[in-house]
């Protein structure tokens, strides 16, 4: 494999060579009508082409969009995203077609004379004054949805939870019975004590350690983050959640969950995107896969970054306070 990239990447080259050739040679060439209106019957099919693949492109590949937010907070964050894309949308398919339009129209013509003027007021505050507002707009939207999902002073009982990362593997410490957690320090990791949880401090001896995160439904979850070794970044694309996890200190994010992973399995997008990857898997000999929420890692932390993943199972809060009980506490674990 590694050898056909180096063959594409010498013919690439020469192709480049080549054509940096042929533009020199044209020095001092001057075009004549018949070579404009080539350029520009060629420039408009080029157009035409251009919205088509775009076209094509959507109703293709829309199967691979992420299904409605699983998170409460999400769903400000995806109407967020979806006027921003229009937007963006709108004036790129605005300005190529003008581009393609005029290349067209106003191809060089034996006698036609290009109409110069040095500068427009009117136009100049046009284009400024109306992207400013938008962006503005933009911001001011983004900063009320940031807010939203960083600030968590106002949430009634929520449930604390630290996602610890190192490579290349993720861990959990649920806050216990206090719903407080208690100290951690690397210097403190020491045999099956993996986070480095401090035992010394009485709010730690409740708390619980997992290798999976359960999460219930319609409760509020503030997450800690801490990083053992390098940069990580917990990413939970479902729920439209992000944070760097950052060696030496505690970042934090909160959501709400509001899908279960039983009724996410039931939604149709989900369950088409399930289909072709198990028809994939199955033309390859590969166990047929089922959906999980997962925590993955968002930053090129190292050689299987690619296989830093933790599952997530979002439950009814009956179900999961049944599931936490079950689990073993850290001084139970330690001790």
């Amino acid at each position: 494999m590694t050898a056909l990239l180096y063959v594409l990447l010498a013919i690439v080259i020469c192709i480049a060579i080549w054509q940096i050739i042929i533009i020199f040679n044209l020095r001092g060439t001057i075009a004549t009508e018949k070579d404009n209106n080539t350029q520009g019957i060629l420039f408009a099919l080029f157009g035409v082409f251009f919205y088509g693949l775009m076209i094509f492109s959507f109703a293709k590949y829309s199967v691979v969009l992420l299904p409605e937010s699983a998170s409460v907070e999400g769903e400000n964050y995806d109407i967020l995203y979806a006027i921003t894309m229009i937007l963006i949308l709108v004036v790129q398919a605005i300005t190529q077609f003008l581009l393609f339009y005029f290349s067209f129209k106003y191809r060089g013509i034996k006698g036609r004379k290009a109409l110069f003027y040095a500068d427009s007021s009117k136009l100049e505050a046009i284009w400024t004054i109306i992207p400013a507002v938008v962006l503005s707009g933009l911001v001011l939207y983004g900063l009320s949805v940031w807010q939203e999902v960083m600030d968590s002073s106002d949430a009634k009982n929520p449930l604390i939870v630290e996602v610890y990362a190192k490579q290349f593997q993720w861990e959990a410490r649920y806050a216990g019975a206090d719903n407080e957690l208690g100290r951690a320090n690397v210097r403190n990791i020491k045999g099956i004590n993996t986070m480095g949880v401090d035992m010394t401090d009485k709010n730690a001896q409740d708390d619980i350690p997992t290798r999976e995160l359960h999460l219930p439904k319609g409760r509020k979850i503030i997450f800690k983050f801490r990083s053992q070794d390098v940069l990580h970044s917990a990413y939970m694309p479902h729920f439209r959640a992000q944070m760097n996890c950052v060696p030496g200190m505690v970042t934090q994010f909160s959501f709400t969950p509001k899908i279960t992973t039983k009724e996410m399995r039931l939604n149709k997008k989900t369950i088409a995107k399930v289909d072709g990857i198990n028809k994939i898997r199955k033309e390859k000999g590969e166990d047929s896969y089922e959906f999980d929420y997962l925590l993955l890692c968002n930053k090129i932390c190292g050689a299987s970054h690619y296989n830093m993943q933790m599952k997530i199972v979002v439950e009814e809060p009956a179900k999961f306070n049944v599931w936490l009980q079950k689990q073993k506490t850290m001084s139970q674990i330690i001790n």
